[in-house]
C-alpha cells in the first residue's frame, strides 16, 4: 500500500522538476534572444542608414516583418500536441486576446516608425542611451496599469535615467553626425524619447493582457499573440510604405547602396530577423518573469551597444556619454536590487501563508483523531 502511494508522488515530483527545468531553459533562451535583438537590431538599422539607406517606413517595416518565422514553432507545437491529443485546438487565442493584440500591434507599428525616424538623425550609441529611459516610462505606466508599486529603488532609477537623458540633450553637439543639422538632431532626440515612452506603455499593456486572458497563458499562446501583434504592426508600416511609395523606390535604393545591391538585401533580411529576436524575447521574458526584467535586460545592453557603435561605426564616445552610461547602469542596478528585495519579500510572505495553512490542517487532523 505504501509503495503504491509513493509512486504517484515520485512521478509528480519528477514532472514538477522537469517543468521547472523547461521553464528555466525557456527563460534563459528568451533573455538571450532579447539581448541579441536589442544589440544587433539597432546596429543593422544604423548600418542601413550609414551606407545610403533613407526609407524610414521601410526600416520600421523590417522591425516586425519577421513575424512569420514564429509560424514554424507554432506548427511544430500543434503537431506535437495533436500526436498525444487528436482533438487538440489549432490555436488558443480568444476574440478578446485577438483584439487586445491587434491594438498592441498598431501601437508597436507606430513605435517602430518613431524609432526608425529618430535613429536616422542620431548615432546608435546615443539612441540606445535615450531608449534606456523607457525604464522610467515603464515604471510609471506599470504603476497605473498593473499596480506595480514604486519603491525608493525604482524612484532612484527614474531620477538617474532622467539626469542621463538631460546630460545628452545639453551636450548634443559632441556627437551630432556631420550630415545632420541641429534641428534634425533635436527632432531625432524627441522622437527617440517618444519611442521610449510608447514602448514603456506597451510593456505593461502586454502584462495586463496576460492578466485578463481568463485562461491559462502558455508559451504557445504567447507566440500566437506575438504573431498577431507582428501582423498588425507590419500592416501599419505597409500602409505607410504605400503612401510614401517605398516599394517602388527599393530597387533603385538597392542599386545606389554603397555596399552593393546584394549586401543591401542581406542587411534588410538580417535586420528583420534580429528585430524579431527582440520582440519575441521581450514578450517571452514578460511571460516567464515580469515586465521589469525585460526592462532591466534592455538596460544591460546599453554598454554593449555603445561598444559596438564605437567599433563598427567609429562613433565618438564623449565624456558626457560616459557619464550617461554610468547613470543608466546605476539606475538599472538600483531597479534590479529593489525588484529582487520585493520578490524575496513576496516569497517569504507566501511561505508563511503556506506554513500557517499546514499548521491549521495538522491541528484539524489532531482534533478529528481526538474526537
Amino acid at each position: 500500500m505504501d509503495t503504491q502511494s509513493t509512486q504517484p508522488n515520485n512521478k509528480n515530483k519528477n514532472k514538477n522538476h522537469m517543468n521547472k527545468t523547461i521553464r528555466k531553459t525557456l527563460t534563459i533562451l528568451n533573455c538571450l534572444l532579447l539581448m541579441l535583438g536589442n544589440t544587433g537590431g539597432p546596429c543593422l538599422s544604423r548600418l542601413y542608414f550609414n551606407h545610403g539607406g533613407h526609407r524610414n517606413w521601410l526600416l520600421s517595416f523590417l522591425e516586425t516583418a519577421g513575424f512569420p518565422i514564429l509560424l514554424i514553432p507554432l506548427i511544430i507545437s500543434y503537431y506535437y500536441r495533436r500526436s498525444s491529443n487528436p482533438s487538440t485546438r489549432a490555436y488558443f487565442t480568444t476574440p478578446h486576446i485577438f483584439i487586445s493584440c491587434a491594438v498592441l500591434g498598431l501601437l508597436t507599428g507606430l513605435d517602430d516608425f518613431l524609432y526608425a525616424y529618430g535613429l536616422s538623425f542620431l548615432p546608435v550609441s546615443t539612441s540606445s542611451l535615450l531608449l534606456a529611459s523607457h525604464l522610467v516610462f515603464t515604471a510609471v505606466f506599470a504603476f497605473f496599469i498593473v499596480k506595480q508599486k514604486f519603491t525608493p529603488f525604482s524612484l532612484n532609477a527614474v531620477a538617474l535615467l532622467t539626469v542621463g537623458s538631460v546630460i545628452l540633450g545639453l551636450h548634443r553637439n559632441s556627437d551630432r553626425p556631420a550630415n545632420v543639422t541641429n534641428k534634425k538632431y533635436i527632432m531625432g532626440f524627441i522622437l527617440t524619447l517618444g519611442t521610449a515612452a510608447l514602448y514603456g506603455l506597451v510593456l505593461p499593456l502586454i502584462e495586463l493582457t496576460y492578466m485578463k486572458a481568463k485562461q491559462v497563458v502558455t508559451y504557445t499562446l504567447v507566440m500566437e499573440m506575438q504573431v498577431i501583434m507582428g501582423f498588425f504592426a507590419t500592416l501599419f508600416c505597409v500602409v505607410g510604405m504605400l503612401i510614401n511609395h517605398d516599394f517602388q523606390e527599393i530597387p533603385e535604393e538597392a542599386r545606389q547602396y554603397e555596399l552593393g545591391p546584394v549586401r543591401y538585401y542581406i542587411v534588410l533580411i538580417w535586420s528583420s530577423i534580429f528585430w524579431q529576436f527582440f520582440f519575441l524575447g521581450a514578450v517571452g521574458v514578460i511571460f516567464y518573469v515580469h515586465t521589469l526584467l525585460a526592462a532591466i535586460i534592455i538596460a544591460i545592453c546599453i554598454p554593449i551597444t555603445q561598444v559596438l557603435g564605437v567599433i563598427f561605426f567609429h562613433e565618438p564616445f564623449s565624456s558626457e556619454k560616459g557619464v550617461a552610461v554610468v547613470l543608466s547602469l546605476w539606475g538599472m542596478a538600483s531597479y534590479s536590487y529593489g525588484d529582487y528585495l520585493q520578490s524575496k519579500q513576496k516569497d517569504v510572505a507566501h511561505d508563511q501563508v503556506v506554513g500557517e495553512r499546514s499548521d491549521q490542517v495538522i491541528e484539524l487532523g489532531d482534533d478529528i483523531n481526538v474526537a
